[in-house]
């Protein structure tokens, strides 16, 4: 009873006491919120600007007003003038110096000495920023500039103009950028205009964006970009958005790139790609955390068409490129590049817009004997293939411009693993038959070790020349091999280091009696069939085999043997001086007036390859037919007979020995030349 009694007398004491400690809470807030809102900031202009002066080691000030507004989680902070210096090592006199500055700034990171800026607007600034191989900048805040822990991390930047400075010597950049505001432009207000040197080239660039620049800031609405810059003799064209500017992470944009050199790229984006004639690309570009892709890419790669999708992910110890490429015609005029060559005439003028570089016919002129070397001594810039791993594949539908090698297509896919390059499988279609095999070069290397594997197998003859005509009736397949391993900076030192073996078979097949005539030097034959029209013979068997140790090649067979003419020859061919020494011998299974046949001595070099009739066989004859001839002219046809000794050729041990391996340096070499190929046939 006497509880229930006094239970309702208690209530009214405790509601005035809890509506009276509620009143001086709000009390206080309202007068805490009075003095943050009223309080005269600008008395603490001064003490700011020593404190901040004192902890960077350079001079901060506020030059005219100072105003802050207090949240729970943060504050922000309105400077009417700003000046701050740069370190004294800097080139610029200020980080920077602004009209006016507004930011936001989050107070529990400071407790952890970790400067968060959501927001940073800036009315015309001037901004000095500067880096240094040994880590030091000028936006980290505390004295020890290389403290990457007192650099401060901004989200949104907004500017309405201004210019900006940007120097690190050792990558070669120094860039000026100016910046112009104008409303009436849309989405894309802010102008900006970039010139300087990037990567130790010459850049310009104009653009256009939104004045609120997401520098870093997850989940933000991307803004919309432009940008037109040409570094050097490369001109990139993007339009789309992004979603950070420091990392361009969310980037989804159409691009058009074009220039003289995909290899020029390298130093620009630190992607190893081959040395191309000039090209123009175009597709659509995103980027997704560390991976980069480009998706329906288009263009010419010189008189080549390209197409297909890349990868380029930056999240592995060494970036990987991967991705798969198809040209439904392909230029030969464009392979030169990708082995040390200039491009030709018509590659280096085949994209629009860009300056042609130096092709092969001016290179050749400039030097003093242009005839002199036939391989590509341009060295190979093979250190670029440490910088990167890659994975691609790339056919071409088909080859045109083929010329002297008649190619149909062909596909490689291409691999790159801590420096070694391998090209596996490489298959070529040539003269209806293919060429398979591998190429792998070790980079990691110095010179590069490289290593070649190709098998032949099925040419048409008729196909594989041409331009013989007479030899436009010909049939029969050639099948052979090469297998070189050696080491060097270009094809041409490769070459000159290499052992191996090369070998090449044909067949049964036909050929033009009248060529073979002209080859024997036959008068008489020659006279006869045109008089009465050439006519084919068959060709029983041909066989090629030549050791190569330490770039040079020896004969091991040589042999041709047909109805009319056996031809034997010997020799060596030199890769390091491209000197020719050949010797040979046809030797005539039927019998033939004015037949001058005789040695064929082959000299010179790759480029000016000098064919010699030996003078001791045909002085002899010639000295019998004017002692002849001296009596009786008819006499004189005697000594030209030719009597016919020669005899057929043991094709199936010819065929059988040009396909044994060499012996010695140039079995070991091959060897090691066909552990190039790993891929399964």
């Amino acid at each position: 009873m006497n509880a229930s009694a006094t239970s309702p007398s208690s209530r009214p004491t405790q509601r005035p006491l809890a509506l009276k400690v509620l009143t001086v809470v709000v009390a206080l807030l309202l007068v805490l919120a009075l003095v943050v809102v009223f309080f005269p900031w600008d008395v603490l202009r001064g003490p700011i600007n020593r404190y901040v002066s004192e902890k960077t080691g350079r001079k901060f000030e506020i030059t005219r007003h100072l105003d802050v507004g207090v949240g729970l989680r943060g504050a922000t902070i309105k400077f009417d003038g700003i000046e701050f210096a740069n370190p004294s090592w800097a080139r610029e006199p200020y980080l920077v110096k602004a009209d006016r500055a507004e930011f936001d700034i989050r107070f529990w990171p400071l407790l952890a000495k970790k400067v968060i800026i959501p927001r940073l607007s800036l009315t015309s600034p001037v901004l000095g920023l500067q880096m240094e191989q040994d880590g030091r900048r000028t936006w980290a805040l505390g004295k020890d500039t290389s403290d990457t822990s007192t650099t401060p991390t901004i989200g949104l930047l907004q500017v309405d103009g201004g210019a900006v400075d940007f120097l690190a010597k050792h990558l070669g950049v120094d860039l000026h950028v100016d910046f112009n505001f104008d409303t009436s432009r849309g989405e894309m207000p802010l102008d900006y205009k970039v010139k300087g040197t990037y990567q130790k080239q010459p850049l310009t660039a104009v653009g256009r964006t939104g004045n609120v620049l997401q520098l870093k800031a997850a989940g933000a609405p991307p803004f919309p970009l432009e940008i037109k810059a040409t570094a050097g003799h490369t001109t990139l064209s993007v339009h789309g958005t992004a979603a950070e500017l420091s990392t361009l992470e969310g980037i989804d944009a159409k691009f058009d790139i074009k220039g003289q050199n995909l290899g020029d790229l390298f130093p620009l984006l630190g992607i190893a790609l081959p040395q191309t004639s000039p090209y123009a690309l175009g597709g659509e570009l995103r980027k997704n955390g560390k991976l980069w892709s480009v998706a329906a890419m288009k263009g010419k790669l010189g008189l080549s068409d390209i197409g297909g999708d890349m990868k380029f992910d930056q999240g592995h110890k060494l970036p990987y490129l991967s991705g798969s490429l198809r040209s439904r015609v392909m230029d030969m005029d464009d392979l030169g590049p990708l082995i040390g060559l200039p491009p030709t005439e018509r590659s280096a003028n085949a994209v629009e817009g860009v300056a042609p570089p130096p092709t092969i016919s001016q290179v050749k002129k400039a030097q003093r004997d242009p005839g002199t070397r036939v391989l590509p001594t341009a060295r190979l810039d093979f250190e670029r293939l440490r910088a990167m791993n890659a994975d691609v594949s790339y056919v071409a539908d088909r080859i045109t411009n083929v010329r002297q090698v008649p190619l149909d297509r062909g596909s490689v896919k291409v691999k790159l693993a801590d420096g070694v390059l391998t090209l596996d499988p490489l298959d070529l279609g040539v003269a209806s038959g293919r060429i398979g095999g591998a190429i792998r070069i070790d980079a990691a290397k110095n010179p590069a070790d490289i290593r070649a594997s190709l098998d032949v197998r099925g040419m048409q003859l008729n196909r594989l020349i041409p331009k013989v005509e007479t030899l436009k009736t010909s049939f029969g397949k050639l099948d052979g091999r090469v297998n070189l391993s050696g080491q060097g900076n270009s094809v041409a030192s490769w070459l000159a280091t290499s052992s191996g073996d090369i070998a090449a078979i044909t067949g049964k097949g036909q050929f033009s009696n009248l060529l073979l005539e002209f080859l024997g030097l036959d008068g008489g034959e020659i006279i006869k069939f045109l008089l009465r029209g050439d006519h084919n013979v068959t060709l029983r068997c041909g066989a090629v085999a030549l050791n190569v140790d330490k770039g040079l090649m020896s004969t091991r067979t040589i042999v041709f043997d047909t109805d009319d003419t056996v031809f034997n020859a010997t020799g060596n061919a030199s890769f390091a001086n491209e000197s020719l020494d050949f010797v040979i011998k046809p030797q005539p299974k039927d019998m033939s007036i004015l037949s001058l046949r005789t040695p064929l001595t082959i000299k010179g070099t790759f480029g000016s390859p000098k064919p010699f009739i030996e003078v001791a066989p045909l002085a002899g004859r010639g000295l019998v037919a004017l002692a002849l001839g001296a009596i009786n002219p008819l006499l004189a046809l005697a000594a030209t007979i030719e009597t016919g000794p020669g005899q057929d050729a043991d094709c199936e041990g010819v065929l059988a020995d040009a396909q044994k391996p060499g012996v010695g340096a140039a079995a070991s070499g091959a060897a090691k030349a066909k552990s190039a190929k790993t891929a399964v046939p």
